[in-house]
């Protein structure tokens, strides 16, 4: 099955009412001296398919039936980190936009009940250029919405989606996603401070790798002090079928076996390291921890 922008939009309108009726709860932990938010940028309300079509059918049923969750529409909340420390107010992407989905695009929203307005956002950093992560870059007059802020991208994401040979490649049913991708790019091409994996892009802060979801995709390490913290982007996308098999190919990916194999690795990792975790689609504020149970991993949503 295909989904392009007009069959995400009709799927949206179909379900906008009871996405906006189940506002996320933010959260915010200490890590170290500094403090980690969850903004609310609204929701994602998808076809089932987009996610489930390429699993194994009788499989999955037990699991969405575990949690409740349909086969077929996803409502999915978007959860921005927002990470204060000392004179650096960071906000890991930036949001949908008003032109991708009427239930998200709420992150100047969220922002002002934070007691933010966009002017005192200092660094805007990417997990990666798919639309609910990079359409909120543009004001109104196509200007960047966060005028102060420094923007950074992973080098191996901004080559991919700023190759004029992607939206020929990358299927007709995301080839919108890397037209607006590119547009984006372009405004702030002269300013934009790329990186590499490993790389500590601010005092604290550390690039990971974590591709498939898109070819460049990047998680971010936080620490401060003794403690830590992982902002996940899209990495692991969702509480129930990502936890509890990893392992299984997910259409939302652009490249799902390698999508899979980072995920299971990044599993082991946080799980190793009991570390906190922020989800960009993960439920209750998306922030919370990985525990393993008899069926595999779970989320554990609160702040620590």
């Amino acid at each position: 099955m295909k989904f392009g922008r007009r069959s995400f939009l009709l799927h949206s309108g179909a379900y906008s009412t009871a996405a906006i009726g189940l506002a996320p709860r933010p959260l915010t932990a200490k890590v170290g001296k500094a403090n980690l938010t969850t903004v609310s940028d609204g929701y994602l309300a998808l076809p089932g398919d987009f996610v489930f079509d390429p699993m194994p059918q009788q499989q999955l049923a037990p699991v969405l039936s575990e949690f409740g969750i349909s086969r077929e529409r996803l409502t999915l909340e978007c959860n921005l980190a927002l990470y204060q420390h000392e004179d650096k107010t960071v906000l890991f992407d930036a949001g949908s936009g008003p032109d991708f989905m009427p239930t998200a695009g709420n992150v100047l929203d969220s922002l002002d009940a934070a007691g933010l307005t966009p002017e005192e956002i200092t660094h805007v950093v990417f997990t990666h250029a798919h639309p609910d992560h990079i359409w909120g870059l543009l004001d109104d007059f196509d200007d960047p919405l966060f005028s102060n802020a420094t923007y950074l991208m992973g080098r191996a994401e901004w080559d991919y989606w700023w190759n004029p040979e992607t939206v020929h490649t990358i299927g007709e049913a995301r080839a919108a996603f890397a037209v607006g991708a590119r547009r984006r790019m372009e405004v702030i091409e002269e300013s934009v401070e790329l990186f590499n994996d490993g790389q500590e892009i601010l005092p604290g802060v550390l690039a990971v790798s974590t591709p498939g979801h898109t070819p460049g995709h990047m998680s971010f390490e936080i620490r401060n002090g003794s403690e830590s913290a992982m902002v996940l982007g899209d990495a692991i996308g969702n509480h129930h079928v990502a936890f509890r098999r990893p392992d299984w190919v997910s259409g939302s990916d652009q490249d799902g076996d390698m999508a899979a194999v980072t995920r299971t690795r990044l599993f082991d990792r946080l799980l190793s390291e009991q570390t906190q975790i922020v989800g960009f689609h993960l439920p209750q504020g998306g922030m919370g921890r990985v525990e393993r149970d008899a069926e595999g991993y779970i989320f554990v949503p609160g702040a620590a």
